[in-house]
């Protein structure tokens, strides 16, 4: 039987996940928009994700690197509560919802990410955290499509959630004409105490 060959490079970021309610909220709130624009390039709903480092292409034994630290972080920190709200663009092609709730505490767990990242051995790009929820492309001859649904959900306010688990996503982006996949390479419950539950008595 032939071994399967492992690929040389890897590509991944970490994220969050909304959890399935979250997603459906914001798929009927595009419903107009897929109606209106169905040439646009549309994240699958269940891919949809909160990068909090994008490593891009990486030797594969770095993510073996990656485990334990990132599952260290994530039993240390506790649920982040978070919710969607709102839309926008980058540069006229780039579909997104925007993030509300505890964002300090996703600044903060964004920049811990990345410091695990860094130290091993990563070299990431030095450019701000903008928290967002990537939702579609456009194509290069519809540049307005984008612009007109990010309009559409101007007024979009979803419902909170709790971001439960630290995602190590692999995606193969680039390597196929067909659409964006992605999969979990592994997840980790956070496990630090949420502070908004009393403590047992006692």
């Amino acid at each position: 039987m032939n071994e399967q060959i492992q690929p040389a490079t890897v590509r991944v970021f970490i994220a969050l996940a909304p959890p399935d309610d979250a997603k459906r909220e914001l798929a009927r709130a595009l419903a107009p928009a897929y109606h209106a624009h169905p040439r646009m390039r549309w994240n699958r709903v269940e891919d949809w994700h909160i990068t909090l480092a994008f490593l891009g292409e990486v030797p594969t034994a770095v993510v073996p690197l990656l485990r334990p630290p990132l599952a260290e972080l994530a039993a240390a920190r506790r649920p982040v509560t978070l919710a969607l709200r709102g839309g926008g663009h980058f540069d006229e092609r780039v579909l997104w919802s925007g993030i509300d709730g505890d964002l300090a505490e996703l600044d903060l767990l964004a920049a811990e990410v990345r410091t695990v990242v860094k130290e091993c051995g990563v070299v990431l790009p030095d450019r701000r955290f903008r928290p967002h929820l990537t939702l579609a492309r456009a194509r290069r001859d519809t540049p307005s499509c984008a612009v007109e649904a990010a309009a559409g959900l101007a007024g979009f306010t979803g419902r909170s959630w709790r971001a439960e688990r630290l995602h190590l996503v692999g995606s193969n982006i680039g390597r196929g004409p067909g659409p964006i996949h992605y999969r979990d390479i592994e997840a980790w419950r956070f496990g630090g105490r949420d502070p908004h539950v009393a403590a047992p008595s006692g």
